[in-house]
């Protein structure tokens, strides 16, 4: 299963990313994290490695050889790409965790992020998963990636939503947009909820807007002070919110834990 996690900027998509892959290597899956984030530059620390992998951009040339290099022969040119396939240094690896990143911009008038959001597209597309594998996409913030076609290369979307209006309404613009290219499997995951009474309303507003909610993860302090320190808990109150996260994702998407 390839799972796009998505939200509006500064909803918890990094920090949700992180506590699903850590669940579901507990459960005995092999998980590969996918950067697609050309923003964010601290998911690497997040997961625990001291370095990001070298983004798969430069696999290909950079923003400005993605056109002339795709097609050349590289790993990115294989009809299907299996996660052993990708070099070393373009993948870091440790205790059955595996992140990969697409590209980041880096300096200024660099352009846009488009070519990214082809290669996220054409890379997700191609990627062909063990049956034991779990691929978790962290996306940029927003939309955009909708337009670029990223989102047909996954196969279930999960929105992050904080308490603001405006994050239902984001979530809400992610659910049609995924609805819309006959995505079946889109929920959404409630973050930094302060109270069970918010909790209940914000459920209530996108039961409205038909949006499924998996799960809940209330605000906790020990993930905003490790967050300040680049990482997140092992343990903890929040730990314990995204097993039944994952139980829902799981039990909806047909997937059992392996054995």
């Amino acid at each position: 299963m390839k799972i796009s996690v998505c939200g509006k900027g500064g909803s918890g998509k990094s920090t949700i990313v992180v506590l699903l892959a850590n669940e579901a290597l507990k459960r005995g899956y092999q998980v590969l994290v996918v950067d697609s984030d050309e923003s964010n530059s601290g998911l690497f620390r997040m997961l625990g490695f001291d370095r990001p992998p070298v983004p798969l951009m430069e696999l290909v040339g950079g923003k400005k050889g993605l056109r002339q290099k795709m097609g050349q022969p590289s790993v990115l040119s294989e009809t299907n790409i299996q996660t052993a396939q990708i070099p070393e240094e373009y993948l870091l690896k440790k205790n059955g965790l595996k992140l990969t990143a697409i590209g980041k911009i880096l300096q200024s008038l660099e352009g846009c992020a488009c070519p990214m959001g082809v290669l996220s597209r054409e890379f997700l597309k191609k990627l062909d998963l063990a049956k034991d594998e779990l691929a978790i996409v962290d996306m940029e913030a927003g939309v955009e990636h909708f337009g670029r076609g990223v989102e047909t290369s996954i196969d279930s979307v999960l929105i992050v939503v904080e308490p603001p209006l405006e994050s239902v309404n984001v979530g809400q613009k992610i659910h049609e947009l995924a609805s819309g290219i006959g995505i079946k499997n889109v929920w959404a995951v409630l973050n930094k909820v302060p109270t069970e009474e918010i909790a209940t309303r914000l459920k209530a507003e996108l039961q409205e807007r038909h949006i499924e909610v998996v799960g809940c993860i209330y605000f906790d302090a020990d993930i905003f002070n490790s967050s300040i320190e680049g990482r997140i808990p092992v343990n903890g109150v929040t730990v314990r919110e995204i097993k039944e996260v994952m139980n829902g994702i799981l039990s909806r998407a047909g997937m059992p834990t392996p054995e």
